[in-house]
């Protein structure tokens, strides 16, 4: 069997730099550009998000609107519950139901138009984005955590009647639109990174990072991309020897490689905009979730996941998304049970210093930590366990997101 030896980045960790320094140097500079790529990838389609958010804001102080919109939402919901009964295992996913009947209603057609017209229009490219996105990039959350949870379950969210057809329908097929390789959900999420639990040996560790520097998060994002293509999670179950997952790996990527070269042979300025595009939204939003999920580890017990996972309370919480402890700690609680749970595991957090924040997202916590750098903004939404003066709590943030290095 081979060793696996993660040293700083899943780059290191999968091609095995080691002491090669003109290696090390080269891919520095290729970090730098995937970096820059996926940044600037995500920045147009950010603009995009939010300034329609901005715009349906306006619009919403025309009295009649919010009344329609409010109206034909609440009929769709209607729709969506008594389809649910039908179609669902469980009927309390209705909401990731809602979200699978919404892209497929508007991300599946646009698509297809575009494929059947062949040279890209402005205005379909925009409906594309925003029907992966959302305002304010809420259904591409809703997506991330719809997905994550599908993952956990064994058949899915669909009932026996219609598993065969819809089966992990998020993840094999509507993922596809978001740059999501089959099999980094049910496979590499699962069974690597609950696995690991953000330690050590972990793809998607962030120890060895300072996670208030904008400069180590652009090397993070770089070599996220390794994990996000499939590559870092298949030679972690190569070097493990899990000939089972190493091949659901390989099959999952072969299969998004295929997709992803078949739209460029067709159109390679499609293959840009409707699948590169995507792929590299995807790695940026997803290294700054796995960037922060796990952000505040313990130096004295940095594998210990109770200190090193984070959970935010936040008004809007689609599917409990930031009790993230709590879906550590029981993968596999449904997550309308989450908050029950926090209650019940909340002695041990206490115990661990597990962190948590109230009137935050996981974004926001990102910006606040790693963008604007305002410790005292998240020392002010830190939830201590004991009474804290505010710069107890500042050196407890300060201390808890140090770089941390790996014990070989």
């Amino acid at each position: 069997m081979d060793t696996y030896h993660p040293e700083i980045g899943t780059a290191s960790l999968t091609i095995g730099f080691g002491a090669k320094p003109r290696l090390l140097f080269l891919y520095r500079w290729f970090a730098l550009v995937m970096g820059l790529a996926c940044t600037v990838a995500a920045l147009p389609v950010a603009a995009l998000s939010f300034g329609c958010y901005g715009a349906a804001m306006l619009l919403g102080k025309v009295r009649p609107l919010p009344n329609t919109y409010e109206f034909i939402s609440a009929a769709y919901d209607r729709c969506i519950e008594r389809l649910g009964q039908t179609v669902l295992r469980d009927q309390r996913d209705a909401p990731a139901l809602r979200l699978m009947v919404s892209l497929t209603l508007t991300v599946v057609p646009v698509f297809a138009i575009q494929l059947v017209l062949g040279k890209p229009r402005l205005l379909l490219v925009i409906a594309f984005y925003l029907a992966l996105y959302g305002l304010k990039f809420q259904r591409f959350v809703r997506m991330f955590s719809a997905s994550h949870l599908e993952a956990h379950r064994r058949q899915g969210f669909f009932s026996d009647k219609y598993d065969k057809f819809f089966g992990r329908y998020l993840e094999f097929f509507l993922g596809y639109f978001y740059g999501n390789i089959p099999e980094l959900g049910r496979t590499a999420h699962v069974c690597l990174h609950h696995r690991e639990n953000a330690g050590f040996d972990d793809t998607r560790n962030t120890m060895g990072y300072d996670r208030t520097s904008r400069i180590d998060f652009l090397w993070y994002m770089a070599d996220n991309v390794w994990t996000v293509l499939g590559v870092a999670p298949y030679a972690y179950f190569r070097a493990k020897g899990d000939e089972k997952n190493r091949r659901r790996m390989l099959r999952g990527m072969v299969g998004y490689y295929a997709y992803f070269g078949a739209v460029f042979i067709y159109d390679w300025r499609i293959g840009i905009l409707f699948v590169l595009v995507p792929i590299l939204c995807m790695n940026f939003i997803n290294a700054i979730t796995a960037w922060v999920q796990h952000a505040f580890c313990d130096p004295e017990r940095p594998e210990d996941y109770f200190a090193n996972t984070v959970t935010v309370v936040d008004e809007v919480n689609f599917m409990n998304e930031g009790f993230h402890l709590c879906h550590h700690h029981r993968s596999s609680l449904h997550w309308t049970e989450m908050p029950a749970h926090f209650e019940r595991i909340s002695d041990r957090m206490k115990v661990a210093g597990s962190l948590v924040f109230r009137d935050l997202d996981f974004f926001g916590l990102f910006l606040e930590l790693t963008v604007l750098r305002r410790m005292d903004v998240l020392a002010e939404k830190l939830v201590p366990w004991e009474p804290m003066e505010h710069e107890e709590r500042l050196a407890l943030l300060v201390k808890r997101t140090q770089p941390q290095d790996a014990v070989i």
